[in-house]
């Protein structure tokens, strides 16, 4: 049989944070003073820091140097660019080795690797209970690991608490200030850093502007619609400039158009700003648009990791390929050029090897024919997809129900009574039973 995707990985690549202050990337809103002065968004539009750096660093001879980041030391400020060398496709920034998390007599993460590149977008997927959002906590540090060791940026992070991190948190539910307005909400990590007031003033403007909400600083929070919000926490989070942004269901309260909108604007600005990110979602439509690699993760291991494009065109499994909403999937034994399956032979793609495996083949492989020897099938329902066509569930003669797609033009009603042929370039060979 084929191999996985070689963006499989041999598992490498819970709740929710309860408090606002990592959402800011600076801290707990405990007063502590916090080394640091503000950063700003240059009319360039690339994120820069003057003064000392957060993380305890000198300004001079900025290390970021060693992980992608230019230092510039200009005799009085350390000034330098997040996005570094434009040539340079960046180095590991996120590193976490053999992470593990147990609660009681439940493994939460099971001995976790995964590399997260500078100025790189992974989102990490899975259903509720597979671990995404303990991952999230602990890199975040505000969940202890019981086994591992979570590097950024070059460091061990064990016994560093999460406000001396430099990591930006966003909540799904936002944790906005309501009894502050726009402009105190973004602000506040800035002045957690002690920054002065005309800094603070120009870097809320600038990334108000930035998120599409230019002039709103006096506007209250209450008054602002969802999405309106999810701009505005986006701001807190990015104003303390963080080595690392995460999200934790960023548009997960948002309706399906404001998400879709949203999502192509985030990707944008990321890119913009050569942030590095770190996502977690269970809508795998949003994950594919916002990432530059995607992790699936189950049961508190890793059982995919690759490109959008990859995971999509080659699940890994049949649990990959059933969360990505395919469910044509069977047992099958591929003999020669094609598979002995419950529908009967299906062809296969050249130089699959022989032997037991798991068979995908998409709704768009699965065509209507007008050929004898086309599988029959009684069409149980239909539903129209819009912009999509039509999603058919087909019940054959001998096998599980199929789901094929076709165009509107094309699609037969309910009842009636068809038959169907199998795509080669749909067919997908997963791998041995689960």
């Amino acid at each position: 049989m084929t191999s996985p995707s070689k963006g499989q990985a041999e598992n490498r690549g819970g709740g929710r944070p309860d408090r606002p202050a990592p959402a800011d990337g600076d801290g707990a809103p405990n007063g502590r003073d916090r080394p640091g002065a503000a950063q700003r968004l240059s009319r360039t539009g690339r994120w820069r820091r003057d003064g000392p750096r957060s993380d305890g660093a000198s300004s001079h001879g900025v290390r970021g140097t060693e992980h992608g980041a230019r230092g510039v030391d200009d005799g009085a400020h350390g000034t330098w660019d997040v996005r570094g060398d434009e040539d340079d496709p960046g180095e590991g920034l996120l590193r976490l080795d053999g992470v593990t998390v147990r609660f009681r007599d439940r493994v939460a993460l099971d001995a976790v690797s995964l590399d997260v590149a500078e100025r790189q977008t992974v989102c990490v997927l899975g259903p509720s209970g597979s671990g995404k959002s303990t991952l999230l906590r602990v890199v975040a540090g505000l969940q202890a690991a019981d086994a591992g060791q979570v590097w950024l940026a070059g460091r061990d992070q064990a016994g560093v608490p999460a406000h001396r991190r430099g990591v930006g948190l966003m909540f799904q539910d936002h944790h906005l200030f309501p009894q502050r307005d726009v402009a105190g909400n973004v602000a506040f990590g800035l002045r957690m850093r002690r920054a002065g007031r005309g800094e603070v003033d120009r870097a809320v403007a600038e990334l108000l502007d930035l998120v599409g909400l230019p002039g709103a600083q006096r506007r209250a929070i209450a008054a602002l619609s969802g999405g309106e919000q999810q701009r505005v926490a986006l701001a807190r989070a990015l104003a303390p400039r963080p080595k690392l942004l995460m999200l934790d269901e960023p548009l997960g309260q948002l309706d399906r158009s404001l998400r879709e909108r949203l999502v192509v604007e985030l990707r944008q600005m990321f890119l913009q700003l050569g942030m590095t990110v770190l996502a977690v979602t269970h809508d795998q439509g949003e994950a594919f648009a916002l990432a530059d690699r995607v992790v699936v993760m189950r049961d508190g291991r890793i059982a995919q990791v690759g490109t959008p494009l990859e995971v999509w065109q080659r699940p890994a499994s049949e649990f990959v390929a059933r969360f990505l909403g395919f469910d044509n999937v069977v047992a099958a034994t591929v003999q020669g050029t094609s598979a002995v399956t419950p529908w009967g032979r299906v062809l296969v793609p050249v130089g699959t090897s022989t032997g037991r495996c798991q068979l995908l083949v998409r709704p768009t492989g699965v065509r209507l024919t007008s050929a004898d020897d086309g599988l029959p099938c009684l069409v149980r329902a239909r539903t129209f997809r819009g912009g999509l066509g039509v999603s058919l569930l087909l019940q054959p003669e001998q096998g599980p129900t199929l789901e094929a797609a076709c165009s509107l033009r094309e699609a037969p009603a309910e009842g009636d009574q068809v038959r169907v042929a199998f795509s080669t370039e749909d067919v997908v060979v997963l791998g041995g039973t689960e």
